[in-house]
């Protein structure tokens, strides 16, 4: 009888376990064409979840889900991680923090905090999206220019040692709070006023506790030390920091430095090969955004915070007067501003050559007097198509919105990659496209286990049409959601169902 028991025993223990494999999956997306995020070819596969996770990547022969999309037709890709946002204030809003410009573009994870300008207390910041829910994932820089001027205010001296230290303190402080490294405004005031080596010494702190350094470079045109000397000051600072950089929205900007795209690409992969770890990226528009301030205003104007006194001192009025129309001519003249978003609704929609013809008054003096009453952001169109396609081609350059109230970019960025630059004008491919917007971005933020479709990685699943997904938003109507998302998941839970918006606030705060 024991030997019967213990024979018994032993034909249990050989029996096959149960593993996690073969559990029941919340999710099967079947049938569809899996870009996977690593820039192999795409694959016909079917892709299970289980929680907040990826289970599945490749045949669902026998296995049961309590719920099962049919992707025939479809695209599955990893959700998009967009690495240069504005969202923090939207973020922080109930009223707004499901993202929805963003999920409507198939992006899982947002970064903001970005030109330097971030949120002071980041760990506050964090904290509040933790509690207050929000739609996609975040993650947060701590902005250069937003610890200068803390400790300095918009001052343009060098900082003492006592300022110096107080700044590294603040960096060192928002690095333990989960900030994923330092940015920098370099071509705006306040972080303007810093030199190369103040920049590397905050940037040394970022890198002691493994962040990164995203830059809006000093220059993209030739405002001050030009573009390529720009590219080589980026190139500088990490070298000397020891972290990887990346240059926010790379682009050759105004007709001085058009064409500039491949020295500029010569630089930077001369510098790759060196062994420094720099990437870039890039939106698929022939306009930045920025200000009437930012396009014109030479940055000493602004210094101490003087530039509403200096517009009125006639002793600088010859010479403001002077540079702002040279940088008025670096941008491609009165007709290329779009005023995007203003306090005075009036001009909302207009160039600045329309405004100046309608009062009978210089373009200049047009701009000081949008100034004088409160500025204007602005769409400025100055950059080619053919730099655009150069820079998209690189393998170190990856898809971001700078999205930015006024500009179609903040509703359309992704859409429109995919749309006009994949099946439009193939100028790369779907498999690039998807890379550029997924893997990449992770890998370079160190975002881990997220931007590919791979067993055991979070579940930001993005399903998309490849027929509608269009950009709609423009620059005259630039608040329009994007369509052709079909379904999208934000940690395994559906944020995106049938291409509406659910009410789910699945995502995180992501912290370095």
């Amino acid at each position: 009888m024991i030997r019967l028991r213990l024979l018994a025993a032993t034909a249990l223990l050989l029996l096959p376990l149960p593993c996690a494999a073969a559990q029941e999956l919340d999710l099967l997306i079947r049938g569809g064409s899996v870009v996977d995020g690593t820039g192999s070819p795409a694959k016909a596969a079917d892709v299970g979840i289980a929680g907040d996770r990826i289970v599945l990547v490749g045949s669902s022969a026998g296995r049961h889900a309590k719920r099962v999309i049919d992707a025939t037709g479809l695209v599955v890709t990893p959700g998009f991680i967009d690495p240069h946002t504005h969202t923090a204030g939207d973020l922080s809003d109930p009223k707004r923090s499901r993202n929805d410009a963003y999920l409507m573009q198939g992006v899982t994870t947002v970064v903001t905090g970005n030109d330097g300008d971030s949120p002071r207390d980041i760990g506050a910041t964090l904290d509040k999206w933790k509690r207050q829910g929000i739609g996609t994932n975040a993650a947060l820089f701590i902005g250069q220019g937003t610890v200068r001027g803390q400790v300095m205010k918009m001052s343009d001296s060098k900082p003492t040692a006592e300022q110096m230290e107080q700044m590294e303190h603040l960096v060192d402080t928002a690095m333990q709070q989960g900030a994923i490294g330092i940015s920098t405004g370099l071509y705006y005031a306040p972080g303007s006023y810093s030199t190369t080596e103040e920049v590397i010494e905050l940037a040394k702190i970022a890198a002691a506790r493994g962040g990164i350094y995203d830059t809006h470079m000093r220059d993209e045109s030739s405002y001050n030390i030009g573009l390529q000397a720009a590219v080589r000051e980026t190139i500088h600072i990490g070298q000397e920091a020891h972290l990887p950089v990346m240059i926010s929205h790379i682009k050759a900007l105004g007709v001085d430095v058009w064409g500039q795209s491949a020295d500029v690409i010569r630089i930077i992969d001369n510098a790759r090969q060196q062994g420094v770890d720099i990437t870039a990226s890039q939106y698929p528009y022939t306009a930045s955004g920025t200000s009437v301030t930012a396009s014109l205003v030479p940055r000493w104007a602004e210094a101490d915070g003087a530039l509403q006194k200096n517009i009125a001192d006639p002793a600088v009025q010859a010479r403001l007067v002077s540079e702002m129309t040279r940088n008025l001519e670096r941008r491609g003249g009165a007709d290329s501003l779009l005023m995007t978003d203003s306090k005075d609704k009036s001009i909302v929609g207009k160039t600045l050559a329309q405004i100046a013809k309608e009062r009978g008054e210089s373009p200049i003096d047009a701009a000081i007097e949008i100034i004088k009453a409160g500025g204007s952001g602005v769409a400025s169109f100055n950059m080619k198509e053919s730099d655009i396609d150069a820079f998209m081609r690189q393998p170190w350059v990856m898809t971001c919105s700078d999205g930015s109230e006024g500009h179609p970019r903040k509703y359309g960025t992704f859409p429109r990659k995919f749309h006009e630059y994949v099946y439009t004008r193939h100028v790369i491919s779907l498999e690039a496209a998807v890379r550029s917007s997924t893997s990449l971005p992770a890998q370079t933020l160190r975002l881990k286990e997220r931007g590919l479709l791979k067993d055991g990685y979070f579940a930001d699943v993005l399903v998309f049409d490849p027929k509608t997904f269009v950009d709609q938003s423009t620059y005259q109507s630039p608040r329009v959601l994007a369509t052709g998302v079909r379904y999208l998941t934000v940690n395994g839970e559906l944020a995106v169902d049938q291409g509406s918006l659910t009410a789910k606030l699945a995502g995180r705060p992501l912290t370095h």
